[in-house]
């Protein structure tokens, strides 16, 4: 008889448990690859149902990966989901995901929620003479899809909300994380937040399955899933720019120019809106510690070397109170104290209390010499032997401070500065006696007003000066002009002298010459010929005195 209620108990047992078995759960369909080990300690996330809960497979299919009804679950292709966050996520602000389906080629979604093909796209197999991918908006006015429907409902049998437009929206989806799940109807793209303050800290998996419309039915299209961080430590970053600093990724700087540090605190919820928030600067270089409560800082490194930065970040949390532990009793008295306070265990539900979290940045930077500043101090125009009426040339003489530069670059622009002209580096010797002093000759094609980038630089920095630069229009004509008047004066001079020689000659017939040598015409050109017997008319005497003669001995 003992034996009869043992076995009697055991197929109870077992017929309370078939159900159970042969029910498909949530986790079973969201977390297939789960062990059924797994343990679900987690407190409950606001909104979210347990996976224990049962799914129904009849109107929501369970594929297993690798079966053959994948390749038809959607027309042209496969559909891509993809999950994205913004995490890390610092505990008790809100995580938010984003799924985006991305549909195969030359489809889309439209206004109404339908898949369209593209217009002009050729897939591989050409352009569709249908319209439509999938028409829901018809499937569900034929179906008389006006009143809710039995197939109208979420995998766990709760209706979907009937807020405007649900009609349009065909995709399910269901997001699954620490044993529990969501599931909401949406487009082609979906966003889901999470407040994580139930969230255990460290790396969580979130997965996702999509399923699209089909008539009373829902296909499955897609899976994904995606690692996300929940943190009590603030999420810090920090930017570092130099002026001057060729790279700044490289986490070198120069000596003797202030740094800009910006502290970037990752908080997409607004979490901290409300917190003080203090920075502390430990810059590594015996200057120190530097407290503010503003996110940017400039700091000057004087030395060369490395240095070890180090930043710490306090946020001071706004919250309510946590509830007071119970106090133990207090021993009995038949005596009243003085000391016993009647307020003291009054509660303040209202009150508020901070909540410190903290930050952390470090960083190894390392000083070095650079190219402290350049600049223009003469612009001169350069004459040349032949000019040339589309090309001018221009000598800028540069000056810079610090180490000497290994090269020069000049960025010929517009007046805005933003259109490029021209660009010629070259390199500069350096053997320049210790002394950065350069002349720099660019030309111009044409004339106007031009922007001109000077830039000085060497393995660490780069140093830029700017400068706007006029140059005028030349006449093409103006250098045979001046050839001519040359020309001009010239003629005009010897037909002077002509005249004057012919009146000093007439008035002055009877003089003779004391020699009348004819080597004076053969040595002498006809021009010094002519200027010659001028200055005898004009100078009557002895002609040995003239100096084309001293040649001759004997005559002085």
């Amino acid at each position: 008889m003992e034996c009869f209620s043992c076995f009697l108990g055991l197929l109870l047992l077992l017929a309370a448990r078939l159900p159970l078995d042969a029910a498909k759960r949530f986790h079973d369909v969201l977390s297939n690859e789960r062990t059924s080990g797994y343990m679900r300690e987690y407190n409950q996330l606001n909104g979210w149902s347990s996976d224990e809960n049962e799914w129904n497979e009849k109107l929501y299919p369970v594929w297993k990966r690798g079966d053959s009804r994948w390749k038809n679950s959607w027309k042209g292709g496969h559909v891509q989901a993809i999950l994205t966050s913004d995490s890390p996520a610092l505990v008790g602000s809100t995580i938010t995901f984003v799924v985006n389906l991305v549909f195969p080629r030359c489809q889309t979604e439209d206004v109404s929620g339908n898949i369209v093909y593209e217009k002009n796209c050729r897939n591989d197999t050409g352009p569709s003479s249908d319209q439509y991918v999938y028409n829901w908006t018809e499937e569900v006015d034929s179906g008389n899809g006006n009143s809710p429907g039995h197939h109208n409902v979420f995998p766990d049998g709760k209706p979907f909300p009937h807020h405007p437009g649900w009609k349009r929206w065909n995709f399910v989806y269901v997001f699954h994380t620490l044993g529990q799940y969501f599931q909401k109807l949406g487009r082609g793209s979906a966003r889901v937040s999470v407040n994580t303050a139930n969230v255990p800290l460290g790396p969580q998996l979130m997965e996702v399955t999509v399923y699209r419309r089909h008539r009373r039915a829902y296909v499955p299209i897609a899976k994904v899933k995606d690692v996300y961080v929940v943190t009590d430590h603030i999420p810090v970053f920090v930017t570092m720019y130099q002026k001057n600093d060729r790279n700044l990724s490289d986490e070198t700087f120069l000596r003797d120019l202030p740094i800009m540090f910006t502290v970037l605190i990752h908080d997409p919820s607004h979490f901290l809106n409300e917190s003080a928030i203090y920075y502390k600067w430990n810059f590594g270089d015996n200057t120190g510690l530097f407290v503010s409560n503003n996110p940017t800082l400039n700091h000057t490194y004087v030395l060369n070397g490395t240095f070890n930065l180090n930043l710490t970040v306090q946020a001071a949390v706004p919250g309510p109170c946590p509830s007071p532990s119970p106090k133990p009793p207090k021993p009995t008295s038949f005596l009243p104290s003085a000391n016993d306070n009647p307020l003291e265990l009054r509660e303040s539900p209202d009150e508020m209390c901070q909540i410190y979290r903290y930050g952390y940045f470090k960083a190894t930077i390392t000083i070095v010499e650079g190219i402290l500043e350049v600049n223009i101090v003469r612009m001169t125009d350069v004459l040349m032997p032949v000019p040339q009426p589309d090309n001018s040339l221009m000598d800028f003489v540069v000056t810079c401070q610090g180490t000497i530069p290994t090269e020069v670059c000049t960025i010929v622009s517009d007046p805005t500065c933003q259109l490029a002209h021209s660009t010629v580096c070259d390199p500069v010797d350096v053997d320049v006696a210790g002394m950065c002093l350069l002349t720099v000759r660019r030309a111009f094609t044409g004339s106007g007003t031009y922007c001109v980038n000077l830039t000085l630089g060497d393995d660490t920095s780069l140093a830029l000066t700017s400068t706007l630069v006029s140059v005028p229009a030349r006449d093409p004509a103006s250098p045979l002009r001046m050839a001519n008047g040359a020309l001009v004066s010239v003629g005009c001079l010897a037909i002077f002298v002509t005249a004057i020689t012919l009146l000093v000659y007439k008035k002055r017939k009877g003089y003779k010459l004391i020699e009348n040598s004819t080597g004076i015409v053969v040595k002498g050109n006809g021009l010094s010929v002519s200027l010659n017997r001028a200055k005898a008319m004009f100078r009557p005497g002895n002609q040995e005195k003239d100096p084309l003669l001293s040649h001759q001995p004997g005559i002085l």
